[in-house]
């Protein structure tokens, strides 16, 4: 009998299975189109004997013994709610559903809710780090029940990334916890690669580099403070050649971004939620900006490039470096920020510091901060990131790059909005009085919405309330 099962061979998928597999356990697998199952076990080599296929689902059922537990790898949305319909069919009322594909938190909350009404397990798990990842370790998102997730935690454990032996896998809360984490650590993905690209295309166009040499810049930055996945990669990217041209790969590459939604979701939500995130949106309008591809081509031939040469550059490099790092600090700090937020609206408690654990390895945003953000979080509970000490600090020393990058970008015409909103939002979270007195007396002027006063409390209205 089988120890797990799995549904969907895709890409994910497959990766997945090998991966439980790998780690000694014994899966049945199914899949709609049934040709693919052959063609997965085939190429499973030696790890084929722990892996049982299943032409029917009726098959997967009778492989695994009761109480089972199945992973879904299915496309996100209509498709999970119809193959979970298919399972409850096949399986019994102990049976454990596990979504683990990209699932929108709002559908997962109202499955887990479907689920419980009907007194039946599910959890709804967000796995980071793409086919590398879900093949030799993931980092791993918990929703749902926490009877749930400890009934398969020694899988989920097993097959997740380590980071100094400690497994990357958590539960994260109830129901759509484990999906919204999972949200937030793509917000944060789309940001980090935002301002990556931002500081490219001042290297690119600012200071007239090569991609070669571009690559170079990312390698070093690499062994440093910005030690990372996305950073390592950037190089590779830079560094590497297209065959076909002998051109730098970057220079074949059209510059207009792809995007599964997940980034939106972001930023959708922390609007629902009043929850700053402004690099993360500025990340999200730059690739919807890349797609008007045509659109910036006629912008172009009315008004000329924007991206000009940057006079006096000298010191810039250095200064780059230092204002990524910035840039990256207060996306995290948005990101954490949003976490509360949900956390305080559905109840959740999720617990920031194994969020930054979580992290640390297997998924796309891990980096050396990680567990440097993981130790601030569980030193400052409740309190924004950047004004954790060792964090505070950072800025202190970078904020000043950050600023002076923005700056030249904006006169050189090199476009920067995450580096520039996170700039804005540092400025904003250390200003004591800022300028909303302003908005408030144009809202009660038009409006009658009242006002606070700073010498006397209660709701107040102007003068022009009288007549």
């Amino acid at each position: 009998m089988q120890e797990i099962g799995l549904v969907g061979l895709g890409t994910m998928g497959a990766a997945l299975a090998l991966n439980i597999a790998e780690k000694g356990f014994r899966v049945a697998v199914q899949n709609r189109t049934t040709s693919v199952i052959g063609e997965f076990v085939a190429g499973a080599g030696p790890l084929a004997e722990r892996i049982t296929p299943c032409p029917t689902l009726g098959d997967l059922a009778a492989a695994l013994s009761p109480p089972r537990a199945v992973i879904l790898m299915v496309p996100a949305g209509e498709p999970v709610d119809a193959m979970i319909a298919a399972l409850r069919a096949v399986l019994g009322p102990e049976d454990l559903i596990i979504d683990a594909g990209n699932a929108n938190f709002r559908d997962t909350r109202r499955r887990a809710a479907e689920a419980e009404a009907a007194g039946l397990p599910f959890l709804g798990i967000g796995v980071s780090g793409g086919e590398e990842g879900a093949r030799h370790g993931p980092s791993i998102m918990g929703g749902g029940a926490k009877a749930g997730w400890d009934r398969v935690a020694p899988v989920l454990e097993a097959i997740s990334a380590k980071f100094e032996g400690t497994p990357c896998a958590t539960w994260m809360g109830p129901d759509g916890a484990g999906h919204f984490v999972k949200t937030v650590h793509n917000g944060i993905e789309y940001a980090d690669m935002e301002m990556i690209a931002e500081v490219y295309g001042l290297m690119r166009d600012g200071l007239g580099m090569a991609a070669g040499e571009i690559g170079a810049v990312f390698a070093r930055w690499n062994e440093g403070p910005l030690s990372s996945y996305l950073v390592e990669i950037a190089a590779t990217v830079a560094e590497t050649v297209d065959a076909a041209t002998g051109r730098p790969l970057l220079d074949v590459i059209l510059d207009r971004a792809g995007q599964k939604g997940t980034g939106r979701w972001t930023a959708i939500e922390a609007q629902h939620l009043a929850a700053p995130v402004t690099a993360i949106e500025a990340a999200v309008a730059a690739r919807n900006l890349s797609a008007r591809l045509e659109e910036r081509r006629a912008g172009e031939a009315i008004f000329g490039a924007a991206p000009e040469r940057i006079a006096g550059d000298a010191g810039l490099i250095p200064a780059l470096e230092q204002a990524l790092l910035a840039g990256k600090i207060a996306s995290y700090a948005q990101g954490f920020g949003l976490l509360v937020a949900a956390s305080g609206e559905y109840g959740w408690a999720v617990p920031l510091p194994e969020v930054a654990k979580v992290w640390r390895a297997g998924c796309i945003i891990r980096s050396a901060m990680l567990d440097d953000m993981a130790r601030a979080l569980s030193e400052h509970p409740g309190t924004n990131l950047m004004f954790a000490p060792s964090f505070a600090e950072r800025m202190k020393a970078s904020h000043g790059a950050l600023r002076r990058v923005v700056s030249v970008a904006a006169l050189s015409g090199n476009p920067a909005p995450a580096l520039g909103a996170a700039l804005a939002y540092f400025d904003a979270m250390r200003t004591g009085r800022g300028t909303a007195n302003m908005i408030q007396g144009q809202r009660d002027f038009f409006g009658l919405h009242s006002f606070e006063r700073v010498d006397e409390s209660g709701s107040h209205h102007g003068p022009w309330a009288r007549g």
